[in-house]
Order: C-alpha cells, then sequence, then structure tokens
C-alpha cells in the first residue's frame, strides 16, 4: 500500500510511513531467522570438529596399541633366543670360561638384553618373593617357607606394563 507522493523540484516518491515499519519488521525478521540458521550451522560445524579431533585422537591411540602389542609380540618370541643364550652360559665347562669366544657370546648376550631392555623387557623377580599369581605360574610345591617362592624354572618377563611371561615358580608348602 504505497501512496505516492511528488516532490515538487525531484519527482521521486516517498513511502508511506506504515509501509517503511512493515518493510523493517520484515527485515528484523528475515535477520532472526539467517542468525538462527547460521547459529544451528555453527553448532553442526563444531559438533562435527569435536567428532574429528576425538576420532583423530581414537585411531592414534588405536595405532600406539597396535604398535606396543606387535613389539611385546616381537618381544615375546625373543625370549626362547634368551632363554637359549642363558642355557648355553650356564653350561659353559669352568676350564672354558676364559675363553675368548665364550666371552663374546657373554657380550652378545648382554647386548642382545639390553636391547630388549631399551625397548621395555624387564625381568620379573621372583626368588625369595611372596608368590603372586599375577606374576608367577606355580608349577608345584616344595620344603621352604610358606607361600615364598623357593625356585625359578622360567624367567619371567614383563613388556612395559604387561606381563608377557609369567615366571614359573615353585611354592614354599610350609615346611622346613
Amino acid at each position: 500500500m504505497r501512496q505516492h507522493h511528488s516532490k515538487k523540484d525531484t519527482g521521486h516518491e516517498v513511502d508511506d510511513p506504515t509501509t517503511e515499519v512493515e518493510d523493517v519488521e520484515a527485515l528484523t525478521q528475515a535477520l532472526v531467522e539467517e542468525k538462527a540458521r547460521a547459529e544451528t550451522n555453527m553448532a553442526g560445524w563444531q559438533r562435527s570438529q569435536a567428532d574429528f579431533a576425538n576420532y583423530k585422537r581414537r585411531v592414534e591411540q588405536e595405532m600406539q596399541e597396535i604398535g606396543k602389542l606387535s613389539n611385546a609380540n616381537l618381544a615375546l618370541n625373543l625370549l626362547t633366543v634368551l632363554d637359549d643364550l642363558e642355557r648355553a652360559l650356564s653350561s659353559v665347562p669352568d676350564d672354558l670360561a676364559d675363553v675368548s669366544w665364550v666371552n663374546g657370546i657373554v657380550l652378545i648376550d648382554r647386548k642382545f638384553r639390553g636391547a630388549l631392555e631399551a625397548i621395555g623387557l624387564s625381568t620379573i623377580e621372583a626368588l625369595g618373593e611372596p608368590f603372586d599369581p599375577n606374576v608367577h605360574e606355580a608349577v608345584m610345591q616344595a620344603k621352604g617357607e610358606e607361600g615364598i617362592v623357593v625356585k625359578e624354572l622360567e624367567k619371567g618377563y614383563r613388556f612395559q606394563d604387561r606381563i608377557i611371561r609369567p615366571t614359573k615358580v615353585v611354592v614354599g608348602s610350609g615346611e622346613e
């Protein structure tokens, strides 16, 4: 509902004041709707960003866990070699203990153990310790202080924070 009034010198139209109020109200309503739509889009975008950050963190954690498990599996497979080296060195006769090739094997054993320790392998101490089913596997009982490990049959190992092989032990029965 526009009423047209002419100005004397320019010939421009003058809008009705009620039309201008309606136009301002319509523009204000449109602005409010667009702001709401922008806020909805922004909230969706922020949720997507948070979801992506969570996904990325989860994938990184899973990759680290896979790496740890792979290293633990490798260390577990190498324990048989470590056991064989230990048995070989413990069976060297005293008269050959100072022979150069035996000393070479001792050095290889030290380097091998050092390399495994560097990636997180550690021995589980058992002899003289109280029996702990979390880290020890009782194979039998023998005379000795009750509940105390009296003999170690096979060394146990921990890889970082995981037990990869419990120590096989003989536990005291309480008989002296």
